[in-house]
């Protein structure tokens, strides 16, 4: 018998009340300047699908409530811890001095890549993401702790916001 898809009543989800109740994974998401609220709310998504700790949106990154963001976040707003905070340099200072290791995600000379990026037991870690155009701020990529990029093999020179949160946080998860 082929494999059956699984109805939303089977998939054994948390509701957002236990969510919110539950141990989330000792890492955060900053996402800096970003343009658009559909990628913020693909975020917020994968930030609850990976029980991210919180979600930092920093500079103009759009902030619930707003419907493109509402849209693509399915209700992760209500689940995902999140604060706006307007510069993202000083909350990179602020994480650093918590013991946090930050990371920016960039394409930087000297990065690591991530499939050598090896996190290190009982630390938190805090993944800088940038603007869809710019990338992350040039003063969080000289203060960031690591610099870290996702290798690539095409034409194209970046992913899209949303996919690279993806990647980090499973790859994160995966090899702590």
């Amino acid at each position: 018998m082929p494999p059956r898809k699984l109805a939303l009543d089977e998939l054994n989800r948390l509701s957002v009340e236990e969510f919110k109740d539950t141990e989330k994974f000792p890492y955060c998401l900053i996402l800096d300047d970003i343009r658009s609220l559909n990628n913020v709310g693909s975020v917020f998504r994968t930030a609850d699908a990976f029980r991210a700790s919180k979600l930092y949106l920093c500079g103009i990154t759009g902030q619930p409530p707003h419907r493109d963001i509402t849209k693509t976040a399915l209700g992760a707003t209500e689940s995902v811890a999140w604060e706006h905070v307007p510069d993202v340099v000083n909350l990179v200072h602020r994480l650093q001095a918590d013991g946090w290791v930050v990371a920016a995600v960039e394409q930087a000379e000297g990065s690591t890549s991530l499939t050598d990026f090896s996190p290190e037991p009982n630390k938190q870690y805090a993944f800088v993401l940038g603007n869809e155009v710019t990338g992350v701020n040039d003063e969080v990529v000289q203060v960031a702790d690591l610099v870290l990029e996702i290798p690539q093999f095409g034409t194209k020179h970046s992913l899209n916001i949303a996919v690279t949160a993806g990647i980090v946080c499973w790859d994160f998860l995966q090899k702590r």
